[in-house]
């Protein structure tokens, strides 16, 4: 950083003492020269130009001591950077976000004090150069429309493998959810994925946004964001199913009010249907099941290959609901599937119809628990211990209704 300080130029005086028509023994004079004034006011920059490249988004300070700021330039390879000057003119901060990496930015300032005299400086500022920069995917896709037990999910394509970079990641990441916001977590599955969920399940009909604000931020060695990402997606009428395994029967609710009680059939001894909280993971028309999949030899009597209609896939093992008109006379009696849920082709016809991904089916009755790896099956693992897959024991941050109404929730949470 270079300093120029701007002095007042005084001419020569001459001082007589005694008569005023003219100068006496009694003269006393100044000849010669000059008196310099320095200005009072001092320029400062932060960071300080000199020494290492800086973060691009850094907070670039320009601030005035004992003055007042007159003129600021940050220029750079794409121009002059905006900023703001307060209203006393003594600070002036650049726009956030408006630096790039691997750039050089020079700065001149001028300011002048009390008495007018000025003061001003030159200097110059380098960003750091990444050597990659973090790229992911989001789901759901911005713009779905889904049922309340879909989780988000960010899948990286960097390896965050330290808790460090972990926590560095998970701190740019804000959740909105318009109306009354559940408390909710993020969760490291790897290294490379992470996923967030509320306590219990979305609200209905609500809109959902996420946010991960990484342009300039360092995650670990060489490794930076250099962009802003964000999505936001709709949640339906919040479709809750409730499987007796014990009674044979399907209670559907939308928004907490039963609409509609199904006799179904799930899976037989040998066979038994998972026990726990599922969620509807894609829909199909038609599909072909063949037992084979789930290593059934072709000799075995239990082998089987058909043609079911309305299928919706609730674990990554084989569990679907689908119509099962072969076994009307069970249905609502006992259970005779391998572990799928059967009903007849009306029924699961009208469920097709008025389901979609990510709604909720939750199934009593069995002694055989539904793992949380197995499909969505997150819903299965206590909140504790979802919590507890967090890098940042705490702070996700999750708003209602826009960034005025942030607010941090505590989540206690290490994964």
């Amino acid at each position: 950083m270079s300093v120029r300080s701007r002095r007042l130029l005084v001419p020569a005086l001459v001082l007589c003492v005694g008569s005023v028509s003219g100068c006496s023994l009694g003269q006393l004079e100044l000849r010669g020269g000059s008196v310099t004034a320095e200005s009072a006011a001092v320029i400062k920059l932060s960071p300080a130009g000199a020494g290492k490249a800086i973060e691009p988004n850094v907070p670039i300070v320009v601030e005035a001591q004992a003055g007042r700021l007159t003129q600021v330039l940050l220029s750079g390879p794409d121009g002059p950077v905006p900023g703001t000057l307060s209203g006393d003119g003594q600070t002036w901060t650049a726009e956030p976000g408006a630096l790039s990496f691997a750039s050089k930015y020079s700065l001149t300032a001028t300011a002048v004090d009390r008495s007018g005299l000025a003061s001003d400086i030159s200097s110059s500022l380098t960003t750091v150069a990444p050597s990659g920069f973090l790229g992911m995917l989001m789901s759901p896709r911005d713009g779905a429309t889904v049922g309340v037990g879909l989780p988000v999910t960010l899948t990286l394509d960097h390896q965050l493998s330290t808790d460090t970079a972990k926590a560095a990641f998970e701190k740019t990441l804000t959740v909105t959810v318009a109306g009354v916001a559940p408390p909710g977590s993020w969760h490291w599955n790897s290294d490379s994925r992470v996923t967030f969920r509320p306590k219990d399940f979305w609200p209905g009909n609500s809109t959902v946004k996420v946010t991960a604000s990484t342009k300039g931020v360092h995650l670990s060695q060489g490794l930076w964001g250099d962009q802003d990402h964000s999505f936001s997606f709709t949640t339906a009428d919040s479709m809750i199913s409730y499987v007796d395994m014990q009674t044979d029967q399907m209670t559907v609710t939308r928004n907490g009010d039963t609409i509609k009680v199904i006799p179904i059939t799930t899976g037989k001894p040998g066979f038994e249907t998972r026990s726990g909280i599922k969620v509807i993971e894609n829909k199909e028309l038609t599909r072909v099941m063949d037992a084979a999949t789930g290593g059934t030899d072709p000799l075995d009597p239990e082998y089987y290959r058909l043609e079911v209609q309305f299928a919706m896939r609730l674990t990554d093992s084989g569990e679907f609901l689908h119509a099962a008109p072969w076994s009307i006379a069970h249905q609502g009696k006992e259970n005779v599937s391998h572990g799928c849920t059967g009903m007849s082709l009306a029924d699961a016809q009208w469920m097709y119809e008025n389901s979609r991904i990510g709604d909720v089916v939750e199934y009593t009755g069995s002694a055989r628990p539904m793992e949380s790896s197995n499909g969505i099956g997150l819903w299965n693992i206590s909140w504790s211990r979802w919590k507890a897959g967090s890098a940042l024991a705490g702070s996700t941050r999750i708003a209602t209704g826009g960034s005025d109404a942030q607010r941090n929730l505590d989540h206690s949470v290490k994964y």
